[in-house]
């Protein structure tokens, strides 16, 4: 029988020998395992403890403390400015309107150019098309003209059969404070002037028609040659130029 055994009285261990023993073959005992200490509220301040004869020492701000009389103050005070009715002070008006007005200048200056461009390319492309029909229609003239007489190199007469109407005359005319600048008109008879009815404008030179020819010994037509230079300018600058050289269809080949 077993020592061991015999001083318990006989019962049944509760664990062999080996799980009553530690590494050391001490005996180990089994206790109860306590229950889990309550998570510490860091936001609650601590107890004051009494010092005795000590100095006290200064509170802690707990660590990860969030908010504050501070924090609570700057927040109400920015509502407080939020919430205010209070308007704008003399200097922040005068400031807003100085800033509106510089912002103000500079969309007026671009809307402004803007207009002047769109204008000035109104007028340019009025001013081609007028110089493109003024050509096609004299050139319908000179078409059905027999022969051309006067000629000068700023004013003509297209002599036409009965069946085309008549005798036309066609000029330049000088436009009064402007500096080269010149309209085309057309007046039916042998003389033409600013009676006449105006087909183009802006016409840089007063010599639209720069030669007749009617050569003899070829049996070559009588033809003209026409130059029609146009600017809004004045100048080269930006010029638009149409020139053509027209038979006269009815003119007699010598």
């Amino acid at each position: 029988m077993d020592r061991d055994a015999s001083k318990d009285g006989g019962k049944c261990q509760a664990l062999p020998l080996s799980a009553q023993l530690d590494r050391h073959r001490r005996q180990i005992r089994l206790v109860a395992r306590s229950g889990r200490a309550p998570r510490v509220d860091r936001r609650r301040p601590g107890r004051s403890e009494a010092v005795g004869n000590r100095p006290e020492e200064r509170v802690r701000r707990p660590h990860g403390a969030r908010g504050g009389r501070s924090e609570g103050e700057v927040i109400a005070w920015v509502l407080r400015r939020l919430r205010g009715e209070t308007g704008y002070s003399l200097i922040e008006m005068i400031v807003v309107m100085a800033i509106m007005s510089i912002v103000f200048a500079g969309i007026t200056t671009a809307f402004v150019s803007a207009s002047k461009a769109q204008d000035e390319q109104d007028r340019r492309f009025r001013a081609q098309l007028n110089t493109r029909l003024a050509l096609d229609k004299i050139r319908k003239d000179i078409h059905c003209a027999t022969d051309v007489t006067p000629f000068a190199t700023n004013s003509l007469t297209i002599k036409l059969p009965a069946g085309c109407g008549g005798d036309t005359s066609w000029c330049t005319v000088a436009v009064s404070g402007f500096t080269n600048r010149y309209a085309l008109y057309r007046q039916s008879g042998a003389t033409c002037g600013s009676t006449g009815v105006k087909y183009a404008d802006y016409l840089t030179t007063a010599n639209v028609f720069p030669a007749f020819a009617h050569a003899s010994g070829c049996g070559c037509l009588a033809s003209l040659q026409l130059d029609f230079p146009v600017s809004l300018k004045g100048s080269t600058i930006g010029q638009y130029e149409l020139t053509d050289t027209v038979y006269l269809r009815n003119s007699t080949r010598i």
